[in-house]
């Protein structure tokens, strides 16, 4: 009976038991069809036959024997030999064999068709009893139990992945994400969710001149220009994605002002640099997830002294720091949990490899320490862990050379990447399945390892979790203070240290694929984690406080290889055929009528046998397209295009989105900018057409251009009053010629600022009334009352100087003077 943990293991077991109801049987396997193929996926005994081990899974040949089978007529017998010679590539002792010896094949049957093939080499010719041949049917009965419930639990998983990588497409557009982290999410999305085709590359590529599509997108010419999108295979980044949006999401609810940065281990870029840079800016608090908690802990007493909190995530501080928490999961708990999980997948006990991602960093270590003491007294022992120091390359070389050395039954993964790593060179051996993993954090490769059934568990932190409640821990710390926060937390493992950080453990979750008592399946586990994301998501946004600024340091996901490139768009391509008719195209890249065709021939050269390529489509007009290449022949069956185009689809809405949002924007700049200057043009009129100009002790002279309106009026007013004030002016002689028109409401501003003028002690005057505006004065009955009024500027400033006792002294010029 199937677990759920283990399906090699159960299937392996069934084998096992239909040699065994066979006294005397000296071979036995298990072959399911896989498209055209059939493929071994349990023996036993069968090394006899072989130069060397047999890999689990193994190319069987075409699936033509299992379509020849009865489903309904029970078992078939054929000769030994030639089965073999056609199951079994690089038999070398099959002449060997008795003369007349035979293989029993027993119909895998589900849901009334054969998926697969029982083969059974027992002792002689002889038929088989009818008990034993019942035996066989039910044992093929268990196997096709089994495999149905990995079957639907696989069909959730898939579906519930697509949904949540669907969701994180139109997340990352509402974020305003770059078409970087777009094409990760999608190539990423795609290699976990599709399994068989295990995509290589997968590549987004847009016309550089449409935004969203366009007219001009439905007839591609070699004059296009096009932009592409790649991300190559590197590190998994899906955690630290997952933390991050944490910490932005707890900012954006309880309205702190948070800043997200990347730090190395060393260098201007490193940590510490940055918890340096954020105490001169005087950041109200700190949150890190230490890369090396050692070398860290001098700049984290440095913000401590300054009066800035710090905590810690992901990673606990060293012992003794002046951090005052560490958010995360109990690490120990956790590697006790997975020690737990490999003694349930290897009863009979097994020597256990193990690997991390950096000996100095205290969360793998102690992951390491609680494996290593939940497998001790279980027949288990662990090797020494082996260390990668973050480098994919170097974990997948570090597991090919363990594994090659021989002695593993089992394997742990301690940190996201380790686990994959065990996965892939499990895989290149021929041990997938046969080797027990069990990894850490669920990122997409671990998802496509657990659904395959190379990876048996995974023990998954709550990464969204730690960065939410690590903003919100230090924003409760600076809004309330960190005396009073502190004693809301848990005391330290060690009572008497009152120094010693505090902890919040945001927990793990046991993740497999199928359900079992102990663990979550995959399905259940996305589903939950999409629903407590979008409700987090959903939260109502505080108003932001600038005033609480929060720095958040994590590691730095390296970007190294991901290209950004443009080319001309050539007619004779895949990518031309997409753009052009608007339907998804795949190809074999080795068939000839391609090339031609110069992006199928470059394909074809790194080793791309199948490649594919789904339009983005706009109002019905392709301005992209979604390439994908695989290593595999005949890789994209109609229900994965079927999926890759409904990925498209939401990509395309996304980015056509994505590119209007990005014209609004560019575009309300651009009003802000004009009004900007409209504005100052405003200013500089409103100054230039009311000056206050001093043009003797004591008087002044304001020229009035244009309408006075009550603004105006406002500034004018203010603006006579202090010149007044500070100038002690007696006269003040307004200038109206150039007023558009002297009306009742104007005159009723001079009025005012006549008025205003006397209680400072100055007397207003008005000068250069036109005729018309005088007439029309006459004919409104409008009074100026005791202001007294000239016709010019000139007999104005004579007014006024005979007011404060001055005169005009007019002088012939000397140059003027006859000879």
């Amino acid at each position: 009976m199937s677990t759920g943990l283990d399906l090699f293991a159960a299937l392996h077991r069934i084998v096992q038991d239909a040699t065994d109801s066979l006294p005397g049987a000296r071979r036995g396997s298990l072959l399911l069809r896989e498209g055209d193929r059939l493929v071994v996926r349990a023996a036993v005994g069968l090394e006899s036959l072989l130069p060397g081990p047999l890999p689990i899974p193994s190319d069987a040949g075409p699936a033509s024997a299992v379509s020849q089978l009865d489903p309904d007529g029970g078992a078939r017998v054929v000769g030994a030999a030639a089965w073999y010679r056609e199951h079994l590539p690089g038999a070398v002792a099959v002449d060997d064999l008795p003369a007349g010896a035979v293989v029993v094949l027993t119909p895998v049957c589900l849901r009334g068709r054969p998926i697969g093939v029982l083969a059974l080499e027992p002792p002689d010719a002889e038929p088989l009893p009818d008990e034993r041949r019942a035996r066989l049917l039910g044992l093929a009965g268990s196997a096709a139990a089994a495999l149905e419930r990995r079957e639907l639990f696989d069909d959730k998983a898939r579906s519930a992945h697509e949904n949540r990588v669907l969701e994180e497409v139109l997340n990352a557009v509402a974020a305003q994400a770059s078409p970087h982290e777009l094409v990760e999410i999608i190539s990423n999305g795609i290699k976990s969710v599709q399994l068989r085709p295990q995509w290589s590359a997968v590549e987004l590529v847009l016309l550089d001149d449409t935004a969203g599509g366009g007219s001009s997108a439905s007839d591609p010419g070699a004059s296009r220009e096009l932009r592409i999108y790649r991300v190559p295979r590197r590190a998994p980044v899906a955690y630290w994605n997952n933390l991050r949006e944490g910490a932005l999401v707890a900012g954006r609810t309880l309205g702190a002002s948070v800043t997200y940065r990347c730090g190395d281990a060393t260098g201007e870029a490193s940590q510490s640099a940055l918890i340096d840079e954020g105490v001169r800016r005087g950041v109200h608090g700190i949150v890190v997830a230490p890369s090396d908690a050692a070398d860290l802990e001098p700049a984290i007493r440095r913000a401590a002294e300054a009066g800035i909190p710090v905590i810690t995530f992901d990673a606990p501080p060293v012992e003794g720091s002046r951090a005052l928490a560490y958010v995360g999961t109990d690490n120990v708990a956790a590697g006790r949990l997975a020690g737990e999980v490999m003694a349930r997948l290897l009863p009979d006990g097994g020597i256990v490899g193990a690997q991390l991602a950096s000996l100095r960093a205290m969360n793998g270590r102690d992951r390491v320490a609680g494996f290593g003491a939940a497998a001790a007294g279980k027949a288990i022992a662990m090797r020494p862990p082996l260390e990668n120091r973050y480098d994919t390359s170097v974990a997948l070389q570090l597991a090919l050379d363990a594994l090659r050395e021989g002695g593993l039954s089992g394997a742990f993964g301690a940190c996201a990447e380790n686990g994959p790593a065990w996965g892939m060179a499990a895989r290149a051996l021929g041990r997938a399945g046969d080797l027990k993993i069990v990894a850490f954090d669920l990122i997409p490769e671990t998802i496509a390892m657990l659904r395959e059934g190379t990876l048996h568990a995974a023990v998954v932190q709550r990464e969204h979790d730690m960065g939410y409640r690590a903003v919100q821990l230090l924003h409760e710390m600076s809004s309330r203070g960190v005396e009073a926060t502190l004693a809301e937390l848990p005391a330290p493992r060690q009572a008497e240290d009152r120094c010693s950080p505090r902890f919040i453990d945001t927990g793990v979750d046991l993740v497999t694929l199928e359900s079992t008592p102990w663990s979550r399946s995959l399905s259940d586990h996305l589903t939950l984690e999409t629903s407590r994301r979008s409700a987090s998501r959903r939260r109502g946004v505080a108003a932001v406080d600038r005033s609480i600024e929060l720095l958040v340091i994590s590691l730095n996901a390296d970007e190294e290889g991901f290209v950004e490139e443009r080319a001309r768009l050539d007619r004779e391509s895949l990518v031309g055929q997409v753009l052009s008719s608007g339907r998804p195209v795949v190809i074999d890249t080795l068939a000839s009528e391609h090339d031609r065709w110069p992006d199928a021939v470059e394909a074809r050269r790194k080793g791309s046998l199948t490649r594919a390529g789904v339009p983005l489509l706009a109002r019905g007009v392709a301005f992209g397209v979604l390439v994908l290449d695989s290593e595999r022949r005949a890789a994209c069956s109609p229900e994965e295009l079927g999926l890759i185009e409904r990925i498209a689809d939401t990509l395309a809405v996304a980015l056509e989105n994505m590119q209007l949002l990005r014209r609004v924007t560019e575009r309300t700049q651009e009003l802000e900018q004009a009004n900007r200057h409209q504005a100052s043009l405003l200013s500089t009129i409103h100054e230039l057409s009311s000056p206050v100009v001093p043009i003797a002790p004591q008087l002044l002279v304001m020229p009035l251009v244009g309408a006075m309106d009550r603004q105006r009026s406002g500034r004018f007013l203010e603006s006579m009053l202090q010149e007044i004030a500070e100038r002690r002016a007696r006269v003040v002689l307004i200038d109206v010629t150039g007023m558009a028109a002297v009306d009742a409401a104007a005159a009723d501003h001079l009025m005012t600022a006549a008025r205003a003028a006397r209680l400072l002690g100055a007397e207003v005057v008005l000068v250069g009334i036109a005729p018309a505006a005088a007439r029309l004065m006459v004919e409104q009955g409008l009074d100026l009352g005791n202001v007294v009024t000239r016709s010019t500027l000139e007999l104005g400033f004579a007014y006024a100087l005979s007011k404060t006792g001055g005169r005009i002294v007019y002088s012939r010029s000397s140059s003027a003077r006859p000879p």
